[in-house]
């Protein structure tokens, strides 16, 4: 088990990093292009490939967890301020019983199985979104004790026509099972995983 966690602030004067945040499929490839193109079939899956463009008052912010090594000199010259470190120490020492904060921007949805879209995958909202990420958090080992949920942006492609509903969910948890809390950490939530949805943040609190 090892992970790595890159995070790359655009600078918004860049052409090339203003193109990419207008479109998740050119994030996607980007972020995509700190990991080896030698992975064969499911690139993404093989190097742990997850992340999250967060809006701060700063600007935009991405994260990317990788189990691989990155290698930002692959990086368009003067794209962002770009840091990265080994959170494997991290992870691995999440205890059961730890109370920890939580961050994860997810693709709440859900396949319908009557009414004018039975068949297809639909978005939450609301109260219905919040009770997705309990029972998401129930499976993934966490213990949720404070739960603030909040729309973002959705997630949209130009090239390639793409389209995930995002719910912000942040708060406070209490390990109730460090194993599954790890491998949700290290596979990520829910749909939409290549389009920045599904990457767990968890912190201990102080």
């Amino acid at each position: 088990m090892t992970a790595w966690l890159t995070r790359i602030a655009p600078d918004l004067r860049h052409p090339v990093a203003r193109r990419d945040l207008r479109d998740i499929t050119a994030v996607h490839r980007r972020v995509m292009s700190l990991v080896p193109d030698d992975l064969g079939e499911q690139p993404r899956h093989r190097a742990g490939v997850l992340f999250r463009l967060d809006h701060t008052t700063l600007g935009p912010v991405l994260l990317i967890q990788t189990a691989l090594p990155p290698d930002p000199s692959r990086l368009p010259e003067g794209y962002g301020t770009v840091a990265t470190r080994d959170i494997t120490p991290l992870i691995k020492a999440l205890t059961t019983g730890m109370t920890v904060h939580y961050r994860i921007a997810a693709n709440a949805s859900k396949r319908a199985w009557n009414g004018d879209n039975a068949g297809k995958i639909v978005a939450l909202s609301g109260q219905h979104a919040e009770q997705w990420w309990q029972r998401k958090a129930d499976a993934s080992g966490l213990d949720l004790r404070h739960l603030r949920a909040q729309p973002q942006p959705a997630a949209r492609g130009r090239a390639t026509p793409v389209r995930h509903a995002i719910t912000l969910f942040e708060g406070q948890a209490v390990i109730a099972d460090a194993e599954q809390a790890r491998a949700a950490l290290l596979a990520g939530i829910g749909r939409g995983r290549s389009f920045g949805c599904g990457l767990l943040s968890l912190a201990p609190t102080r």
